[in-house]
């Protein structure tokens, strides 16, 4: 019977971390998970530089191979990253890139390029971490369609094609933002939500690093 949840765990690329660091964070994170696999596995940055980037890919793709892990992808990776990892003629295309995207920081480049090359966006703090909650826009729009201003926030995510993982330690607030199907977001109130990006970063921002 297949399991209702997924196990994904990923690596951050240091300097000189290459194909080597790499395996070996895979093999270990296996061994830890005690499954025997990883759903998936995510490099987690694309700090490290030029020759880490497809070293250390060419480590997921033979992870993958071997059925340590089920799916491969990448995290905070930008536009460049991305096309840099494809011109090398991946055997496996990343499937996943988790990155910040909220509507007061849409990523717009980037997630435009993922839809192109059907590569999913995770949206990682699609609430802005609570820093915009209390904005007039999300206020208002809230309040329009009966909706809590995190309710409205991941429903716009979804909206536009990407998945939102929104982080609560509260098991209500985890369940109500989980209750976002009963509404849509007109076109108008979209773009409204759309032009609120200020290109706020909530963490940190290695999309551009070379």
């Amino acid at each position: 019977m297949a399991s209702a949840f997924s196990l994904n765990t990923r690596i951050t690329l240091a300097s000189n971390s290459f194909y080597a660091t790499a395996q070996k964070s895979i093999k270990q994170s296996v061994k830890h998970s005690g499954l025997g696999y990883i759903d998936l596995f995510l490099l987690h940055s694309p700090y490290g530089g030029r020759q880490a980037r497809p070293d250390s890919w060419k480590a997921v793709e033979d992870a993958i191979d071997e059925g340590d892990v089920k799916t491969g992808g990448v995290s905070n990776f930008g536009v460049k990253h991305l096309q840099e990892l494809l011109n090398s003629q991946p055997r496996v295309k990343p499937a996943v890139n988790q990155i910040e995207v909220h509507p007061f920081n849409t990523r717009t480049e980037i997630t435009s390029f993922c839809r192109q090359h059907d590569i999913v966006v995770q949206a990682y703090a699609p609430l802005a971490r609570a820093l915009r909650m209390t904005h007039p826009v999300i206020t208002s729009l809230s309040d329009k369609y009966s909706c809590s201003p995190a309710q409205l926030m991941i429903r716009w995510s979804l909206q536009h094609g990407l998945v939102p993982l929104p982080k609560s330690k509260t098991k209500s607030r985890i369940i109500v933002n989980g209750e976002v199907s009963g509404f849509d977001i007109g076109p108008e109130d979209m773009n409204r939500m759309d032009q609120l990006d200020e290109y706020l970063v909530t963490d940190w921002d290695p999309v551009d690093t070379d």
